[in-house]
């Protein structure tokens, strides 16, 4: 069967099963709909899989993992076009795959502006970026996974890059170059994909050579000197080989003032290329090797002062060196002597190799190596030489190394089975320099702490084996059945050495204690943890019509523990392991396709219950923060997504989510600032980091033709957040409020002969000030993150 002309003639002929399925989510969710806080939630309809046509016969025969689309030939279309995904390890549609995914294609990305993964929460569901830098960057799904600043550990939520596990989520924060199609997957993975989780995964695809010419330069202005450039060449080699090149550097001054010396920090500059080659002497084999290269030097990861907490001492502190913290988060400034920088070098290269047999059965190599070094530079927040830098500097290099089959497609019974090594080496060093008024500011015995010199290196090793298979058994016409499971087995190695400090005068007393007590010589001893982590999941789908499709789903994820890269505080070395993250998820959904296949309107309902969830936790003592199991936990909530086109031209896409999040127990976390002692309770609490209750994103896409050969277009975008606690200790005074963000762009483009394009965007059209995370900081003081202001520029593209 032709899948590409059976899927996209496919029209509704019955559309009750769809409504009543809608109704039944409606029903379940009961109260939580219905005491819903925001009129927000009446307009919202959920996230679309991305309107782009299937791939060719080709490219459907390539066993590739990531999403393959084409670009379309004609903008302006009528009707939903069908989605090609390859979730399951097989090219089928977006809609008949039974669990909760979202798509987007370029298409989306561009329009809304969206080039940096840190911005994809303005159109994913349930999604929650946390970022601060590339070291400081975590990616949480339904509120799971706000654990960054893991050197020793994963995240819950796994980021993919042509099918190349990043452990690092920073090895992600470059600028989108060339990309394809991304999807998000929600709930536990890994009984097909390569790396297991416990909260989703984020699957990006880059576009492959072509073998036909393709070429292309961009450049973009705006304000506060943004600069980009961007550049794509494709084409044949040979009438095997093709082979595409992609580059970009990026510039802007940032949006924070620095009064100490006027200077625009957040900023800075980014470049980065990738080469392909793709070899295809039939459809039997293909082979695809990918080079890339990035790095980044800027001031990102300088933080706003957001409050002094309930007693005000970070304030009184300050004035006792002569210094006054900027208070007032809305003036977009800072005060600082030295200044917070990052540089951050990365790259890796990946062999790609498919053989398909001539019973169709398919086998797929990924081979991969990367590399991702992070250096900081942080101010201690004030214009007087306190602390001169401090932060944790991170060497990590990665191998892996995947092997797949995959059964012929069509058969009553069709199957993926395989392996996966992982190796990593991760060094880091967590520094201080301090200056001559640190003594003064912290309260110390003179000459404790000052114009002292730590140094605390660490080492990781990891070896990760695994063993993955699912089925899936085509009952009837009508219900598929599929089992999954997966087999990790994981081995950790981990020393943190910290040196004397040097430097400082020479002390004795009380003096030369409180010098020992925060940067005394410590030795950890070789750590080590071995753990197996089963992964496991059951789903049924029911196609009530060709339009509707139900699904069910249970599933049992398991990520591995961590080691703690840092000297420990009082907890000592027993602390500086984390223990594993297990979490078992229900799900109940349907997908459809409606009025004539102009409406996709998907919904399901979602429990899950996690054990040991690990985040992020701060120390006041050493003030450091560090990875702990914060409990058990339990999200549940309802998301839904649409994309319709009820005019010709006209694309609209929404999704939406309500997510209860709460910790079911966790009696021993760390005590707010305004609350005595050294644990709190927060069992029962809605308390999760970053997991606001209430996420909506909107967008309108649309297209005429106004001459021959012109065009002209416009694309808007909308997204709320509800309001959250920023922190692990839920303190009152470091929560994030509610906000919402909008984009809006205009352009005009060529469709015969040389294509041009040319756009005027807008991005937060309505220059909202919002924050994006909150962290802790000392004598119970917050600082935060603020979000990007009003940004308006240009873009033009030729290909040529």
């Amino acid at each position: 069967m032709n899948e590409k002309g059976s899927i996209l003639n496919q029209h509704t002929t019955r559309q009750q099963p769809a409504a009543l399925a809608l109704a039944l989510l409606a029903a379940c969710a009961g109260p939580a709909l219905a005491a819903g806080d925001n009129a927000l939630v009446a307009a919202i309809a959920g996230a679309p899989a991305t309107a782009a046509p299937a791939p060719d016969a080709a490219d459907a025969a390539e066993p590739a993992p990531q999403a393959e689309v084409a670009a379309s030939a004609e903008p302006i279309v009528g009707a939903l076009q069908t989605v090609l995904v390859t979730t399951r390890r097989r090219v089928e549609s977006a809609q008949s795959v039974p669990t909760p995914m979202t798509v987007l294609g370029d298409d989306a990305l561009e329009g809304s502006r969206i080039y940096r993964v840190q911005d994809l929460q303005q159109l994913l569901p349930s999604t929650t970026v946390n970022y601060v830098h590339a070291r400081q960057l975590s990616f949480a799904v339904r509120g799971l996974g706000n654990n960054p600043a893991s050197d020793g550990l994963e995240g819950s939520v796994g980021i993919y890059l042509d099918n190349v596990y990043l452990a690092r989520p920073g090895m992600a924060a470059f600028d989108a170059l060339d990309v394809q199609q991304l999807e998000l997957l929600r709930g536990p993975q890994g009984t097909l994909f390569g790396k297991n989780t416990t909260a989703g995964v984020l699957n990006i695809a880059t576009k492959k050579p072509t073998f036909t010419p393709e070429r292309s330069a961009e450049l973009s202005g705006g304000r506060f000197g943004y600069a980009q450039g961007k550049l794509v060449l494709s084409g044949p080699i040979t009438e095997t080989l093709a082979g595409r090149l992609s580059a970009y550097k990026t510039h802007d001054d940032g949006y924070i003032t620095n009064l100490y010396n006027g200077d625009k920090v957040q900023g800075g500059d980014r470049q980065g290329v990738r080469g392909q080659l793709l070899y295809e002497p039939g459809r039997e084999f293909s082979l695809r090797v990918i080079a890339d290269y990035n790095e980044e030097q800027s001031n990102n990861g300088t933080l706003v002062f957001y409050s002094a907490g309930p007693s005000g001492r970070a304030i009184a502190q300050a004035q006792l060196v002569g210094a006054t913290p900027v208070l007032d988060p809305r003036q977009r400034a800072v005060n600082l002597d030295s200044g917070s920088s990052v540089t951050v070098h990365q790259g890796g290269v990946s062999v790609e190799a498919n053989w398909t047999f001539a019973d169709d059965a398919k086998l797929t190599a990924i081979s991969a190596w990367r590399r991702w070094n992070f250096v900081p530079h942080n101010d201690d927040g004030l214009p007087v030489p306190v602390t001169l830098n401090v932060g944790a500097s991170a060497n990590h290099k990665q191998f892996t190394q995947e092997l797949r089959w995959a059964t012929p497609s069509g058969r009553a019974f069709e199957s993926v089975i395989g392996a996966y090594y992982y190796y990593q080496e991760l060094a880091n060093d967590s520094f201080t320099v301090n200056g001559p008024l640190a003594d003064v500011y912290n309260g110390n015995p003179a000459g404790a702490w000052a114009n002292i010199v730590s140094s605390a290196p660490g080492q990781l090793r990891v070896n990760s084996y695994a063993l993955f298979g699912q089925s899936t058994w085509h009952a009837t016409d009508k219900l598929d059945l599929t089992a999954g499971v997966r087999v990790s087995y994981e081995d950790k190695w981990a020393r943190v050495v910290r040196y004397a400090p040097t430097g400082g005068a020479a002390v004795s007393g009380a003096a030369l204690a409180a010098r020992n007590a925060r940067y005394g010589a410590f030795e950890s001893g070789n750590l080590g943890l071995t753990q197996d982590s089963p992964t496991a999941l059951l789903s049924a789908g029911y196609k009530a019509s060709s339009e509707v499709l139900w699904y069910a789903s249970l599933s049992h994820g398991e990520k591995s523990g961590g080691i703690n890269l840092a000297v420990p505080g009082a907890g000592g070395v027993a602390s500086m392991l984390v223990g594993t993250e297990r979490a078992n998820a229900l799900e109940l959904g349907v997908k459809s396709t409606l009025l004539d296949n102009r409406l996709q309107l998907n919904g399901n309902l979602f429990a899950t219950i996690v054990h040991g969830y690990q985040s992020n936790a701060y120390d006041p003592i050493s003030r450091s923060s560090y990875l702990t199991n914060a409990g058990d936990v339990r999200t549940r909530g309802i998301e839904v997504e649409a994309v319709a086109t009820p005019v010709r031209g006209l694309t609209l896409r929404a999704n939406g989510s309500f997510n209860d999040a709460s910790y079911l127990s966790y009696s021993n976390a760390p005590c707010p600032p305004e609350r005595s002692g050294t644990f709190c309770d927060l069992s029962g609490r809605n308390a999760l980091v970053n997991a606001p209750r209430w996420i909506a994103n909107l967008g309108v896409q649309y297209a005429r033709a106004v001459a021959a050969g012109l065009q002209v277009y416009a694309n808007a975008n909308y997204a709320y957040r509800g309001a959250t606690y920023g922190t692990l200790d839920a303190s009152e005074y470091s929560k994030i409020p509610a906000y919402s963000v909008s984009n809006v762009s205009f352009g005009v483009r060529s469709t015969r002969g040389a294509a041009w394009d040319v756009s005027l965007w807008l991005k937060n059209a309505f220059d909202k000030h919002y924050y994006t995370s909150m962290w802790n900081s000392g004598f119970g003081s917050y600082n935060a993150v603020i979000g990007t202001p009003r940004t308006a520029g240009i873009t033009g593209r030729y290909e040529f």
